[in-house]
């Protein structure tokens, strides 16, 4: 299979990731896809990571920094009334051309970890599943989780469509979502124990660090005022209610976690918006651990973009394999359409 042209990944992410969403970014995204010289620039993103996502970013990181450009007035992150995005293109290639030994150091030094802490909205009701269905407190293990907000899941506030809330109610962290479609999972909503939490990322993001959190709001799209706020605040209690983060391979360690957890709990293997970085046998060597763990014990694994963008929920409960697609959910957790039936 021939690799994807750095212009067809740029069309795709206009019209898939951008529409309806950031119209600077699909704007940009399709007039990219026509421009050789920041095709070029772009091309020199290390493989496997998603080429228009660390373009972006380091355009936006370096903005964030300080970086004067006429650019600036473009990003609604950065200035109170952004110009249309219309006249941008001609002023962001003179910025990525001005500044590409800066880009390109950005593309070694740093990898897309956008800690979307809304996606939490569809990981609380598929958590709170599989405690109702097996009655066990949850070892929660995360790939890719950057700087591990998605970890404190059960600590947030949660409501949806409604003015009720779920979760923890006087968590400072409130995430709302918009649930569509005929099956609604909150009928069977409950709150779920969290026995123990532990991240793995090959590069672990502190939200201590000035840089490390500035990275990490520079993956956020300009437009994306709630996402910054609600990053901002989850990161404030994470720094408050640290958890357990390992800097590695999580694929490659994922045997010897999970022989770390104690057997009364349930090992829910866990990560969204990950595997779309890792290679096709990567992938596979992945599910094929998930598979040899539950020959020995009970697991589950939540995950998306290994078959497609959905959200699937993988069980190994007594050696017997269960396979489901679960949800069907937009990238930043805004909306998700539930598919199981309970």
């Amino acid at each position: 299979m021939s690799a994807i042209h750095p212009a067809e990944k740029f069309r795709d992410f206009a019209m898939n990731e951008c529409r309806n969403s950031s119209p600077l970014y699909e704007f940009l995204a399709m007039k990219i896809a026509e421009d050789k010289e920041i095709l070029r620039i772009a091309s020199k993103v290390r493989e496997g990571q998603p080429i228009p996502n660390l373009l972006f970013g380091a355009v936006h990181y370096l903005l964030l920094k300080g970086y004067e450009h006429e650019l600036t007035k473009f990003y609604s992150s950065l200035v109170k009334k952004p110009i249309e995005f219309e006249e941008s293109f001609e002023y962001f290639r003179d910025f990525c051309i001005q500044n590409s030994v800066e880009i390109n150091e950005i593309f070694k030094s740093k990898i897309v970890q956008t800690n979307e802490v809304r996606r939490c909205s569809y990981l609380y009701p598929a958590f709170s599943y599989i405690y109702r269905n097996t009655q066990r407190p949850l070892a929660l293990i995360e790939i890719g989780t950057s700087a591990g907000l998605q970890l404190l899941v059960e600590k947030y506030r949660y409501s949806y469509d409604t003015e009720q809330n779920y979760g923890s109610e006087d968590s400072s962290v409130h995430i709302s979502a918009e649930i569509r479609g005929e099956h609604n999972p909150l009928d069977q909503l409950s709150k779920f124990k969290v026995a123990s939490r532990i991240g793995v990322d090959l590069h672990i993001n502190d939200v201590s660090d000035d840089e490390d959190f500035l990275w990490l709001k520079a993956l956020i799209w300009p437009e994306h005022h709630e996402r910054r706020e609600l990053f901002e605040t989850a990161a404030s209690y994470v720094r408050n209610n640290p958890v357990k983060l390992i800097e590695g391979d999580g694929v490659e360690i994922l045997n010897s976690l999970s022989n770390n957890i104690p057997d009364d709990q349930i090992i829910c293997v866990f990560h969204t918006h990950v595997a779309n970085q890792m290679p096709l046998k990567t992938k596979e060597r992945l599910l094929q651990n998930i598979r040899n763990i539950g020959e020995k014990r009970d697991i589950f694994h939540l995950y998306n973009n290994i078959q497609d963008r959905d959200l699937h929920l993988d069980s190994y409960l007594n050696g017997k394999e269960s396979l489901n697609k679960i949800a069907e959910t937009e990238g930043h957790g805004r909306w998700f359409k539930w598919l199981m039936r309970e």
